[in-house]
């Protein structure tokens, strides 16, 4: 049996499926949606990042809450018909994973609030990165990488930019329902 939020699309009358991005039934049955890059984050880590940014918040329906992620969270990954899924809790203890979806060459970053991806290559170049404080460095250049913009800040790349990765999250039993042939990373040590 499978286990995930649904979507009810009202003028079509078609049903949506979260993890899959796929109608299920309705008009649109077997119909893909694109998935597009985005993040899970604390409202004060958005701030932080983007100071600038406004929202609409009704006090009569203001929610709050802290973000912790379960043991069992995974953050997936799809490329083509490559998937692979990182165990939040092993990300975060690494810091970053430099790995490959299919022939992609992607690095996955996880923090006590959130998660990034992206193609770890800029041009021909592969890049491999390693944490060093709040910044990415790659081993290739030396430069300085903002974390949660994936942009250069310092060194021979500064202004570049690594491409976001789609990504979904989810707890690993839901996740397996959905796309049972998933590939696990696998921590060293």
């Amino acid at each position: 049996m499978m286990n995930a939020m649904t979507w009810w699309d009202h003028e079509t009358e078609s049903i949506w499926s979260q993890p899959w991005g796929r109608s299920i039934e309705g008009a649109y049955k077997g119909t893909e949606l694109f998935l597009l890059p985005s993040q899970i984050t604390t409202w004060a880590g958005w701030k932080a990042e983007h100071p600038l940014t406004l929202a609409m918040v009704s006090d009569y329906n203001r929610v709050s809450f802290t973000q912790k992620f379960d043991p069992d969270f995974v953050i997936g990954l799809i490329l083509a018909d490559d998937v692979m899924v990182y165990y939040y809790r092993d990300v975060e203890a690494t810091g970053v994973v430099n790995d490959f979806v299919g022939q992609v060459p992607v690095m996955v970053w996880a923090g006590e609030e959130n998660f990034h991806a992206y193609i770890r290559q800029v041009g021909d170049q592969v890049l491999t990165f390693r944490l060093e404080g709040d910044k990415l460095v790659d081993e290739q250049t030396g430069s300085t990488w903002n974390i949660t913009r994936g942009l250069a800040t310092g060194g021979p790349l500064k202004g570049q930019g690594l491409q976001s990765v789609p990504s979904s999250s989810s707890f690993d039993w839901a996740w397996l329902d959905f796309f049972p042939e998933s590939g696990f990373y696998q921590s060293p040590g």
